[in-house]
């Protein structure tokens, strides 16, 4: 129990710091509501589990320093530039008047963006191979890794629709009805910011 406390408020925390995945979850979700944000939820833990598998699976080829995650790094800087620039391109241009039925095709384009924009970033890849070392230190099973998995898959999966359904309610987009704007200004920007400063470290440790 005290293995499980000790990662899984680490992960919690982890969860906490706002980076791409929440700013995707939360401009989807005041544009369309929870329900056309929850395909963004869906890859985004799609996304973690995959690094989640390789990571606790005993792959080590996304360690800090290797070609692997050189290039996961750069793609993610890319992708981070790219959605960075939509927000800015497109801030003031989104309605908030939600869409219950908005239809598979946007669902899906959700699903591939939260899962492009989550396996794209390089924090995951390191956050979870961090766990991993932690957890293999403290000679925990198979069956216990699995479950931990399980577990950080899920807790990714609930905290994004909270976001969702907290940012997605009809209350609430009214009260950032004037404030989307300069919301998705700053996202962009935050985005921006984090791909930037993602190139300086990368550049640092070559």
């Amino acid at each position: 129990m005290q293995d499980f406390l000790l990662i899984a408020g680490a992960h919690f925390l982890a969860l906490l710091s706002p980076g791409p995945d929440f700013f995707l979850v939360a401009r989807s979700s005041l544009a369309h509501g929870w329900r056309g944000a929850s395909g963004a939820c869906i890859g985004i833990a799609l996304a973690n589990g995959v690094f989640i598998v390789a990571a606790f699976g005993g792959l080590s080829v996304l360690r800090a320093g290797s070609v692997a995650f050189m290039v996961v790094q750069l793609a993610g800087c890319a992708y981070l530039f790219y959605l960075g620039w939509l927000f800015l391109r497109h801030a003031g241009k989104s309605s908030l008047e939600a869409k219950p039925g908005t239809g598979k095709a946007h669902w899906r384009g959700g699903l591939m963006m939260g899962f492009v924009s989550a396996i794209l970033n390089p924090k995951n890849a390191l956050f979870y191979v961090s766990l991993a070392a932690v957890l293999a230190s403290r000679h925990t099973s198979a069956g216990a890794m699995v479950a931990y998995g399980a577990w950080m898959v899920f807790a990714v999966l609930a905290w994004d629709m909270a976001v969702a359904l907290a940012i997605g309610s009809a209350t609430l987009r009214q009260r950032f009805a004037r404030a989307l704007p300069l919301l998705e200004r700053l996202s962009g920007v935050m985005l921006i910011a984090l791909a930037t400063g993602l190139l300086v470290q990368a550049a640092g440790s070559r």
